[in-house]
């Protein structure tokens, strides 16, 4: 697979001047990684954007990810001093932690607010995240189906919402993502494998069989899915051979079909159907 996968550059000078025009506007900034890759698909330039604004991570997908490796991440997290937390954003599970947390993390400017007065102050709040980690399943939740607040106020703007999410509490849905530059082409893989990257520009049978080299190493029971038992010495080309065999997709001649077989493995394993299934863990960085 080529090394060399980018995002648009173009887009990145806009996004991190919508950002930081935001900013001025928020109390704190809720970043949505993806569980599966909270190093990867963090945003590497947020922390300089974002400065000593209070900022939480939040672990999207956790339904998704190995629940002994997110913890990890979580107690990584915290020893970065980042309130962290993970959460099912589509389903909800996990994100009735989001308002204690917040509340928590704001504690010191809110007794700061009413110590001067201010008993009931609005905290508001701006989510950024890069594609397909879950952003709009968490704003879609915390909104519950709320209509975006119009008014005269500041980021009322075509491209910036402000939604009521809870009493007190105001978000800020920007739509002008800040997509990451990223020079290791493992961070490019892990994005690719997640689907945060389009797969057009992707050679997906290399992708496919990068995957399942690494599921092989980590997690070799979900490849039985494929009636695979055996995995010791066996590349990822060997592996997604006998993914296309094991499920009859074969082409004229009775050659496996390798484009078909890597399909199914990409889509299964973004769906989920191949269990819980963690591909970074915070002692390898």
């Amino acid at each position: 697979m080529n090394s060399s996968i980018q995002w648009y550059p173009g887009h990145m000078a806009k996004a991190k001047r919508k950002i930081s025009e935001s900013l001025t506007l928020v109390d704190a900034v809720v970043e949505i990684v993806d569980s599966r890759i909270p190093r990867s698909s963090r945003n590497p330039d947020l922390a300089s954007l974002v400065k000593s604004k209070p900022q939480i991570v939040l672990l999207c997908k956790s339904d998704l990810a190995d629940s002994s490796v997110t913890r990890q991440w979580l107690e990584w997290f915290k020893s970065q001093g980042i309130p962290a937390m993970s959460a099912d954003c589509r389903s909800g599970k996990g994100l009735e932690g989001f308002m204690p947390l917040l509340k928590s993390t704001l504690k010191e400017k809110i007794e700061k607010w009413q110590a001067k007065g201010m008993t009931n102050p609005t905290v508001r709040i701006m989510v950024v995240g890069i594609p397909n980690v879950g952003k709009s399943s968490f704003i879609n939740r915390m909104t519950r189906g709320k209509k975006a607040i119009v008014g005269d106020r500041p980021g009322v703007t075509k491209g910036n919402q402000w939604f009521s999410i809870d009493k007190g509490v105001e978000l800020l849905d920007t739509p002008g993502v800040l997509w990451p530059k990223f020079d290791d082409p493992s961070v490019g893989k892990a994005l690719a494998f997640t689907g945060a990257i389009k797969d057009e520009i992707l050679d997906t049978t290399t992708l496919a069989s990068e995957l399942l080299e690494i599921l092989s190493a980590g997690y070799p029971d979900v490849l039985k899915r494929y009636k695979i038992n055996e995995v010791s010495g066996k590349s990822g080309w060997e592996l997604l051979e006998l993914v296309a065999r094991g499920r009859s997709m074969l082409i004229r001649g009775g050659e496996p079909d390798l484009d078909r077989a890597a399909k199914t493995v990409l889509d299964e394993f973004r769906g989920g159907k191949l269990g819980a299934v963690s591909l970074e863990k915070p002692e390898e960085y």
